[in-house]
């Protein structure tokens, strides 16, 4: 279902079968620079949830002896020919899955970063959010980062889009950008962070 609200936040999409209750743990998926870092953050503290995203990782890393790069790669990127037919990225993955829901069992959590909308897609006390932004200035954001020129910078998010759209068809089946793998898709441009956490506050509070 699509929502437009021409004087408010832009809701484009709420799923049709969003229910309401308790929500105890919200994930926010979002590609680089669509500030869902600043959202998650901001929206914990005003709940008084944790906010938990790159500490689940390192947490892993440091108890499995595992070095950060493969398991980033792995969360990450969508697996070579090679790697199906072997069982390395299926460790890494079970390894990261056992912190994490070891995190979300505590509940009042905010998650941002790799794979949470898929760890928990079917537990219905989550609520999963999906923050996009325009493409221009998702590139002007790469450009200042890595002083790099504008097409650089698209090629870069295109291929860094790609590879996690590719991931989750690779191991879920499931396209990354499909907004039914969501409650709720919001729209970054015409928003500011504050509008977005008013609105996912707001879905919360009612509960």
């Amino acid at each position: 279902m699509v929502r437009k609200n021409p004087g408010g936040p832009r809701v484009i999409y709420q799923s049709l079968n969003f229910r309401e209750f308790i929500v105890a743990i919200i994930t926010i998926s979002r590609g680089s620079y669509s500030r869902g870092k600043e959202v998650a953050e901001a929206l914990a503290q005003r709940l008084g949830y944790t906010c938990v995203s790159r500490d689940i990782l390192l947490e892993t890393c440091e108890e499995f002896s595992i070095p950060e790069i493969k398991l980033v790669k792995a969360l990450h990127d969508a697996p070579s020919i090679l790697e199906r037919f072997s069982h390395g990225r299926e460790r890494y993955m079970s390894y990261f899955n056992a912190a994490f829901l070891n995190h979300m069992a505590k509940d009042n959590v905010v998650y941002h970063g790799l794979a949470g909308h898929f760890f928990l897609q079917d537990i219905a006390h989550v609520l999963k959010v999906r923050i996009i932004a325009n493409m221009e200035d998702r590139v002007k954001e790469e450009m200042k980062r890595e002083n790099c020129s504008a097409e650089e910078a698209r090629y870069m998010l295109k291929k860094d889009d790609s590879e996690r759209n590719k991931w989750g068809l690779s191991l879920y089946g499931k396209d990354t950008f499909n907004c039914n793998l969501y409650d709720m898709v919001l729209h970054i441009d015409a928003m500011t962070v504050e509008d977005v956490v008013d609105v996912l506050a707001g879905m919360v509070e009612k509960g």
